[in-house]
């Protein structure tokens, strides 16, 4: 009867004990997975999750990062599902933005979840691969010396049977939701992709040869840095099909900054004089008739229609009329295109 008596003691012992370490344990998991600040303006930190990462990796950062408290309780829940009903955690890549008021739950299923940090990325219409590198780079997208290399690769251009040594035009401009610190080729791939399902829907380029889409888009380009008002870009393309049909040089200043600016890296001249229309470059559409060699911009859908389809209009001049509204006066020979040079003059004064 001791003996039984003893043993129950035990008994009761061994599970008074094993209670309280139950308890003990429960108590400190719910306590390391608290959130580590309880203020609501805890700073938010970036967490980068590379391809490949594992999620031992993932934890140590996390508490490094000052997010969670134990990088090896994340690393056993992830490793048995305990925030996910014994389900196996899927890690998946990017970049998030978490903060140390967040529980270690909320983070495990954030990781999870793909919902990225995106910046959002506004290209306007007719900006270079330079200027647009600049824009990246200022957004903390990527490196702009890194994109513009992507962009001037000849194997890249290759790739979208593009018949040039950069992608200058083929940069379709888009509001783009992109990651801090973006591989340059990724951001290049979106943006040509983008050209590419964009320019199929354009009837009339979706059976040309890549030289003729290629000759498009050069028009489309000087098109885009010539219009101001939508209605007017079909027309000038007209002007300048026209122009091309007789060999008549296009004449466009926005051929001359691109030299200046792009190709000389000047800055951007404030007006364009007689010794700029000189330059001798390719690019020089006073000095040599023709389409210049390659896109001076990256133009979007307007100047696109427009190359594509231009006008058929009996028009070979036009002239800025009113530089509030972008209005061109359009004629159809020399005598009246100076006549309009001087209405602009006169309305100038």
């Amino acid at each position: 009867m001791k003996t039984k008596h003893i043993f129950a003691k035990v008994i009761a012992w061994f599970f008074a004990v094993l209670a309280l370490c139950v308890t003990a344990g429960i108590s400190v998991f719910f306590a390391a997975v608290r959130p580590v600040s309880d203020s609501k303006d805890a700073a938010s930190v970036k967490i980068r999750v590379p391809s490949g990462m594992s999620v031992k990796e993932v934890a140590l950062e996390l508490k490094n990062s000052g997010v969670i408290r134990s990088d090896r309780l994340f690393y056993l829940a992830a490793r048995f599902g305990i925030f996910d009903g014994g389900r196996p955690f899927a890690l998946k890549s990017g970049v998030y933005s978490v903060n140390a008021s967040m529980s270690m739950g909320e983070i495990y299923g954030l990781l999870q979840s793909g919902m990225q940090e995106y910046i959002t990325v506004s290209v306007p219409e007719g900006l270079t691969v330079s200027k647009i590198a600049a824009l990246l780079e200022r957004e903390g997208v990527c490196k702009a010396s890194d994109f513009i290399r992507e962009c001037r690769s000849s194997q890249t251009a290759a790739k979208y049977n593009i018949p040039a040594s950069s992608l200058e035009g083929f940069l379709f401009p888009d509001t783009y939701f992109l990651i801090p610190e973006m591989d340059a080729a990724a951001v290049v791939q979106k943006m040509t992709d983008t050209f590419f399902e964009k320019v199929s829907e354009i009837p009339s380029l979706k059976n040309k040869t890549p030289a003729q889409l290629f000759d498009t888009v050069i028009l489309a380009s000087i098109v885009e840095r010539e219009y101001r008002i939508e209605d007017e870009a079909p027309v000038i393309a007209g002007v300048f099909a026209n122009r091309l049909r007789y060999n008549i040089g296009l004449q466009s200043c926005a051929t001359i900054e691109y030299i200046i600016t792009e190709i000389n890296g000047k800055p951007h001249p404030e007006r364009i004089t007689y010794d700029d229309l000189k330059i001798d470059s390719p690019y020089n559409t006073y000095k040599w008739a023709g389409l210049p060699p390659g896109p001076i911009s990256n133009p979007g859908m307007v100047a696109l229609k427009a190359a594509a389809d231009p006008a058929e209009t009996p028009y070979y001049y036009f002239v800025l009329s009113d530089p509030k509204t972008g209005r061109h006066i359009f004629t159809k020979n020399f005598d009246q295109h100076r006549a309009a040079e001087n209405i602009e003059k006169w309305q100038a004064l």
